[in-house]
C-alpha cells in the first residue's frame, strides 16, 4: 500500500506555466515569490520549506536567504537541491533552466482577479500534499472578504485614489486591488486617466488634485514613508479634501502589493476606513 507520505501523488497543477506534474509530495521546496511564500505557509507547507527569497519576510519563521525572484540565479536555487520551485515570474527563462534539470517549476503568477488568488492556494496545497488545509484556508477568506464587504455602508459613492509609489503610479478598478476596493462600491480615480489601459497608470499632481477623491490609500509608506504629511507638502495637495477631513488611510505595502492569505487584513482595513468616511 503506499504510504501516507505518497498518498494522491503524482499530481498535475494547472500553474501559470501549463500543467505541471509533481511525482512525488515535496519534501524541499524553494519559494522565489512572497505571496506563494505566504501561502505555503497558510495551507501547512510551512516544515516543506527550505528556502524562500530575500523579499519573503511573511510569516517570520520562513527560511529567508538572498535568493532573488527579480534576478533568479539557477546555481544558487539548485544548491538548495529543491524538489519544487514556486515563482511569480518565469524571468531570464529560468523554469526552462530549472526544467532540464527535472526540477518541477509553478508559476504563480499576480492576481487579476480574486478568484485567481484562491485558485493559486489552491495549486499550492495541491502541488504539496495539503489539499485539505489549502480549501479550508480559501473557504474561510471567501467568508470573512463576504463577510466584511457586506457589512461596510454602500449608501455614498466613494471615489479613492490608491498611491503604489510617490511617482505617483495608480491603479484602476480592473485592477486586483481596484476589484478589492470595488467590493465596497468604490471608484477608483484612476479610471479617468488618459492612459489607464495597462491598469497603473502614472498619474499627474494636478489630475488628483482636479479628481479630489474621498479617501487616499497609500500604499508606498514602507517602500517610500509617505503619509499625510508627507502629501500635504506636494504642491497644491494640501487643499484635498481627503487630507482636510483625515481620510488619508496609510496601508502595509506588502498586504497591498501581495495575493495570498492576507488579502483578508487588506480587506478589514478598507472596510474599516469606508465605515469611518460613511460615519463623518
Amino acid at each position: 500500500a503506499p504510504s501516507a507520505q505518497g498518498a494522491g501523488f503524482p499530481v498535475t497543477v494547472q500553474a501559470g506555466n501549463g500543467p505541471v506534474v509533481v511525482q512525488r509530495r515535496p519534501e524541499r521546496i524553494v519559494s522565489l515569490s512572497p505571496t506563494a511564500t505566504e501561502s505555503l505557509f497558510a495551507v501547512g507547507a510551512g516544515p516543506q520549506v527550505v528556502a524562500v527569497d530575500d523579499q519573503s519576510n511573511h510569516p517570520e519563521q520562513a527560511p529567508k536567504t538572498t535568493l532573488s525572484g527579480f534576478k533568479p540565479n539557477v546555481e544558487a536555487i539548485v544548491a538548495k537541491k529543491p524538489d519544487l520551485v514556486v515563482l511569480a515570474n518565469d524571468i531570464d527563462g529560468i523554469v526552462g533552466k530549472l526544467g532540464t534539470l527535472g526540477v518541477p517549476v509553478l508559476v504563480e503568477p499576480a492576481a487579476a482577479k480574486l478568484d485567481d488568488a484562491y485558485d493559486q492556494i489552491a495549486d499550492l496545497g495541491l502541488a504539496t500534499g495539503n489539499v485539505d488545509k489549502a480549501e479550508a484556508v480559501v473557504a474561510d477568506m471567501r467568508k470573512q472578504i463576504e463577510t466584511l464587504a457586506a457589512e461596510a455602508p454602500r449608501d455614498r459613492k466613494l471615489t479613492y485614489y490608491h498611491e503604489l509609489d510617490s511617482t505617483p503610479y495608480s491603479a484602476t478598478s480592473a485592477t486586483f486591488i481596484g476589484q478589492i476596493y470595488g467590493l465596497f462600491g468604490l471608484t477608483s480615480i484612476a479610471d479617468k486617466a488618459p492612459d489607464a489601459a495597462g491598469g497603473y497608470p502614472k498619474l499627474s499632481a494636478e489630475f488628483v488634485v482636479k479628481a479630489d477623491p474621498d479617501i487616499v490609500f497609500l500604499a508606498d509608506t514602507k517602500c517610500c514613508g509617505q503619509s499625510r504629511e508627507t502629501l500635504a507638502k506636494r504642491p497644491g495637495w494640501s487643499g484635498l479634501s481627503a487630507i482636510k477631513k483625515d481620510r488619508v488611510v496609510p496601508l502595509d505595502d506588502d498586504l497591498a502589493s501581495r495575493w495570498g492569505p492576507r488579502v483578508v487584513d487588506l480587506v478589514r482595513q478598507v472596510g474599516e476606513a469606508v465605515r469611518k468616511t460613511a460615519t463623518s
